[in-house]
């Protein structure tokens, strides 16, 4: 990511484009995409039938493409889109097109500091990755999955590695599905091969397998656990020790194991979206203690709060000490921090953001049609027609908003401490 500390931290507000001068200059203008550090604003526009660029802050690429689509702000600023010119795709970056091109493309993917990008391509009916203009030496028959590496380094992707016709259900259920890292698929083959992950240190690949029609494990570089499972979910990394959790089904329950061992002791309706502390001191997941009642649990113990509807985008704090997460009970949505529910509710709420001290937390919120922000369950000033997630400055004092109202795009730098003094503590 972009080092924060360069960026603009000076308290106020800065209208920065006004998009009703880019209505005016072309045919259409497409949902806008914003900078990280909020001082560009980008959208795909239309010059004519069948001539696409984008506009950003008021001036346009001066490339023109038949067709763009999937703009999206890298997090070191660059600005990519996917782009077809004379009937092939590829990537543009600041409106320059990667030299490779392509049947299609899809699935922009970028490394945690932007210099690295990946997509998923096809050519001649074969599929593949491409990873900074440079795709897979090897592509396949299909792939699924597309999948970059945490430090945007290697790319990996479920592929077909064995030919067979629809009615070949012997050779189906023999294994013709493996994993591919950097286009090089692993030697052992799979019934199925689903949601994969790469480790921190890019070494080794794990992914949901399927071995034979009735049982599902993980597998870890082609090798599949000991245990099998009913069912198991996507694997995820130990950020230090580089071992592998997963949510896993047995005897009708969930529960979670490592390195095909279980390690809780309690067993849940379901389990999804397990995570580790920064550090690797604890495992959290979502779990649904009873069916239709879902919560977080941190090492296997529930939070006492339930809800019926879902739960989603649950976070660690950058200390590792706390979490937060959205819940939705009844139709409204809640933010829920360390168990605790927020007072305030909303008819959306978005992935919570933590300060770098972890002592605030910041959601973008919907409510009647319109957005806006909460730190701490204070309202801070809404009816936005569009928002951004909120942005904490490196010492977690100021927060950083994008907003749209009418055609107004505006940056604002606030203080958290006025946002907490003046935000609204209840609907």
């Amino acid at each position: 990511m972009d080092d924060k500390s360069r960026w603009d931290w000076d308290l106020g507000q800065r209208g920065i484009a006004d998009m009703a001068q880019w209505r005016a200059n072309f045919n259409w203008i497409e949902e806008p995409q914003v900078s990280p550090d909020g001082e560009q604003i980008a959208a795909i526009v239309n010059q004519s039938q069948g001539e696409f660029t984008v506009c950003v802050n008021g001036q346009a690429w001066d490339s023109m493409f038949d067709k763009i689509w999937y703009l999206r702000f890298a997090p070191d600023g660059r600005l990519s889109a996917l782009i077809s010119e004379m009937g092939e795709w590829t990537v543009a970056l600041d409106g320059v097109p990667w030299k490779n091109k392509f049947g299609y493309v899809w699935q922009t993917m970028f490394g945690p500091d932007g210099k690295n990008i990946a997509v998923a391509v096809q050519r001649d009916m074969t599929y593949g990755m491409a990873l900074n203009d440079l795709p897979w030496e090897k592509s396949f028959p299909n792939m699924t999955n597309p999948t970059l590496g945490p430090d945007g380094t290697r790319t990996a992707a479920a592929v077909q590695v064995a030919d067979f016709g629809e009615g070949e259900i012997h050779k189906f259920q023999a294994g013709a599905f493996s994993a591919a890292i950097d286009g090089n698929p692993w030697e052992t083959s799979f019934v199925n091969v689903w949601n994969m992950a790469i480790s921190p240190d890019g070494q080794n690949l794990a992914a949901e397998v399927r071995v034979n029609l009735y049982d599902y494990t993980i597998a870890v570089n082609g090798k599949p656990w000991d245990q099998t499972f009913g069912c198991v979910w996507e694997p995820v990394f130990h950020p230090i020790n580089l071992s592998v959790a997963a949510p896993v089904r047995k005897d009708g329950k969930w529960s979670m194991a490592v390195d095909g061992g279980v390690v809780w002791d309690r067993r849940f309706v379901q389990i999804w979206h397990q995570m580790f502390s920064s550090d690797g001191s604890k495992l959290a997941a979502i779990v649904a203690p009873k069916y239709g009642k879902w919560t977080v649990a941190v090492e296997g113990r529930p939070w006492s709060a339930t809800f019926n509807d879902i739960v989603s985008d649950a976070v660690f704090s950058p200390d590792g000490q706390r979490i937060a997460a959205v819940a939705k009970n009844s139709g409204r949505w809640f933010v829920a921090v360390d168990g605790a529910v927020w007072t305030n509710f909303f008819d959306m709420a978005f992935q919570p953001v933590f300060s770098s001290d972890s002592n605030y937390v910041a959601v973008k919120y919907e409510q009647n049609g319109k957005y806006g922000i909460a730190v701490n369950d204070r309202l801070w000033d809404g009816g936005y027609d569009q928002i951004w997630d909120p942005v904490f400055s490196p010492a977690g004092d100021k927060l950083l908003l994008r907003t749209v109202k009418g055609d107004v795009y505006t940056r604002h730098v606030l203080s958290v401490a006025d946002m907490l003094g003046k935000g609204r503590a209840q609907k």
